[in-house]
């Protein structure tokens, strides 16, 4: 049985709003340059957009 490669992320994203501290949900992961993604958030609440760059990990793991 071959299992699917597993990533770590090297950059922490968003886990609340810094608006007004409610939860974010995932609207779109954009690729970006020397592997980096852009995460486009959207805020429960108060529906603000943010922005995260996702940096890439160092070394993937495989299970």
């Amino acid at each position: 049985m071959v299992l699917p490669e597993q990533t770590l992320q090297a950059t922490p994203t968003l886990a609340s709003c810094p608006d007004c501290a409610a939860s974010l949900a995932v609207l779109r992961i954009i690729p970006g340059r020397a592997g980096a993604e852009y995460w486009t958030l959207r805020c429960t609440d108060c529906g603000g957009i943010h922005l995260d760059i996702v940096n890439p990990p160092n070394a993937p793991l495989t299970a």
